[in-house]
C-alpha cells in the first residue's frame, strides 16, 4: 500500500453532493477520475455545469488534473477508490443499500493488490467491514487487509452552506489497520485545511456519523412537539424559544419540516441495526414519528384558520412558496413539503407551487408537479412560506399584499416574518 502513496491516483465513485466537491478538491492535489452511471451528469460536469450549484461554472472549466466518465473500465489504473453513493430508506425506512452493493461491485471489479477502499456514504454501524467488504472480495477474489484495504471518513457536506465546506469542515478519518488509518488521515489532511480527526475503527467513524443528524433530529423533535403545544395554547413559539435562549445552555433549535438526504434519514439505519441486535429504539423514533407528521400538522392548522374564517378549504387558493428540502439549495430529495401540498390537494384546495431554486423538469419528473411562476400568483386565500429562500426573505409587504386577497392567512414554516410584519393589514399570520 504505502509503495503506491507517492503515486496516488484517485477515482471518486458517484458524482452527486459530496463525490463532485471532493472530486474537485483531490484533482488539485492527485490525478483523479469522478466516475457515474449518469451519462447526462458526466456530459453536464464535462461542460462546465453542476445542477447541484456546489461547484461554479468557472471552477469546473479551469481542473486540468480530472477526468469525468461514466465507463468503469477507464478507471483501472487507480488505486484509491473513494465510495460517495447515496444511500436512502424505502417506503418502509428500511435502508436501501442497493447503490452501496452496485458501488463495491464495480470497485471489487478494478481492485488490485495493495488499493484502498474508503466509504463515505452514511452507513449503520458495522456496515462497511459486515457488508460492503465481501462484495469487494467476493468480486476481486482479494483478501481484506492482505491484499487491499478500507477506509470509512463519513462526509459532512451541507448542501446550499457556503460558509461550511468541503475543506473548512474536520473530516472524521479511519481505517482497517494502523498504518492504512494513518495513510488516509493524511490523505484527507492533504486537503482538508480544518484538519482531521482520526477514529479509534471504521466502526467507531460510523457510529459517529449516524448519531450526528439522528442527534440534531430528536431535538427538532422536541422543539416541533412543544411547537404543536404552545399554538394550542395561543402562545407564539418564536417568542417562547427566543426568551429561553437567554440561558447560556439552552440549545438554538427551530421547528419545521425535516426532509433531505441526512436528517430525515440517518436515523433509519442507526434503528435498523438496534433491531438486527435485538434492542427497539423508543425516543428516535419518536422523533421520527413527530417531525414526520409535521406537515399534516401545518396543514390541519390552515384548514382550521380557513374555517374559522369562513372560507371553505374546497377550492380555496393556496400558494406554497417552496419545495427543496432546505433554503438556497435545489436538491428536492426527501422533500416534506411535498406533505402539505398533497394534503391540501386531497383536501379539494387549489394548490400552487413555486421554487426558485428547484429544477422546474426534475420537479415534473419526479412528483408530477408543475412549479408555478411566482409573477403568476394572484387572489390568493393563503400562502405557506415553507422554505428560507433568500428569494423569498427580499420580498416586502407590498408584495404579499398585492397576490393576496384581503382576509388571508400567511403561515410562515420557518418563521422568518414575525406577527409584526403584517400588523396594518388585514392578513392572518401564523407560524409553527
Amino acid at each position: 500500500m504505502l509503495k503506491k502513496s507517492k503515486n496516488i491516483k484517485i477515482c471518486i465513485v458517484g458524482l452527486g453532493y459530496v463525490g463532485l466537491p471532493l472530486a474537485v478538491e483531490f484533482s488539485k492535489k492527485y490525478p483523479t477520475i469522478g466516475l457515474d452511471k449518469d451519462n447526462n451528469r458526466i456530459n453536464e460536469l464535462k461542460n462546465g455545469y453542476d445542477k447541484t450549484l456546489e461547484i461554479k461554472s468557472s471552477e469546473l472549466k479551469s481542473l486540468n488534473n480530472i477526468r469525468f466518465t461514466s465507463n468503469y473500465h477507464d478507471t483501472k489504473n487507480c488505486n484509491i477508490y473513494i465510495i460517495t453513493v447515496p444511500t436512502p430508506v424505502d417506503k418502509k425506512n428500511k435502508p436501501n443499500l442497493l447503490p452501496l452493493k452496485e458501488a463495491s461491485e464495480i470497485v471489487g471489479q478494478l481492485i488490485n493488490k495493495d488499493d484502498i477502499v474508503i466509504y463515505e456514504s452514511t452507513v449503520y454501524p458495522g456496515a462497511t467491514e459486515e457488508y460492503c467488504v465481501p462484495i469487494i472480495e467476493k468480486c476481486s477474489n482479494l483478501k481484506y487487509n492482505h491484499d487491499f484495504f478500507c477506509g470509512y471518513s463519513p462526509e459532512r457536506i451541507n448542501p446550499g452552506d457556503k460558509k461550511h465546506s468541503l475543506k473548512t469542515i474536520i473530516k472524521v478519518t479511519s481505517g482497517s489497520n494502523e498504518i492504512t488509518a494513518d495513510f488516509i488521515n493524511a490523505l484527507y489532511s492533504s486537503i482538508i485545511t480544518a484538519g482531521t480527526y482520526k477514529a479509534k475503527s471504521i466502526a467507531v467513524a460510523e457510529a459517529a456519523k449516524v448519531i450526528e443528524n439522528t442527534q440534531r433530529d430528536v431535538n427538532i423533535a422536541l422543539i416541533n412537539e412543544l411547537s404543536i403545544i404552545f399554538t394550542k395554547l395561543g402562545l407564539n413559539t418564536s417568542d417562547i424559544l427566543e426568551t429561553a435562549g437567554t440561558k447560556w445552555n439552552f440549545l438554538p433549535f427551530s421547528p419545521g419540516l425535516v426532509g433531505g438526504h441526512c436528517i430525515g434519514v440517518d436515523p433509519y439505519y442507526l434503528t435498523y441495526k438496534a433491531r438486527e441486535i435485538g434492542y427497539n429504539p423508543e425516543i428516535i423514533l419518536a422523533g421520527r414519528k413527530i417531525n414526520n407528521k409535521m406537515g399534516e400538522i401545518i396543514s390541519e392548522n390552515i384548514r382550521n384558520k380557513l374555517i374559522e374564517n369562513g372560507v371553505n378549504i374546497i377550492g380555496a387558493r393556496i400558494a406554497i412558496m417552496g419545495f427543496a428540502f432546505k433554503e438556497n439549495c435545489p436538491d428536492i430529495r426527501n422533500t416534506k413539503v411535498i406533505n402539505i401540498f398533497d394534503n391540501l390537494k386531497q383536501q379539494g384546495a387549489n394548490v400552487f407551487l413555486t421554487d426558485p431554486w428547484s429544477n422546474k423538469d426534475q420537479v415534473k419528473k419526479e412528483y408530477n408537479i408543475t412549479l408555478n411562476n411566482v409573477n403568476d400568483l394572484n387572489n390568493l386565500d393563503v400562502i405557506i412560506l415553507s422554505v428560507s429562500h433568500n428569494e423569498y426573505k427580499d420580498l416586502g409587504i407590498d408584495y404579499w399584499k398585492s397576490i393576496m386577497k384581503n382576509k388571508a392567512i400567511f403561515f410562515d414554516v420557518k418563521s422568518i416574518y414575525r406577527k409584526g410584519f403584517f400588523k396594518n393589514t388585514k392578513i392572518s399570520y401564523m407560524s409553527l
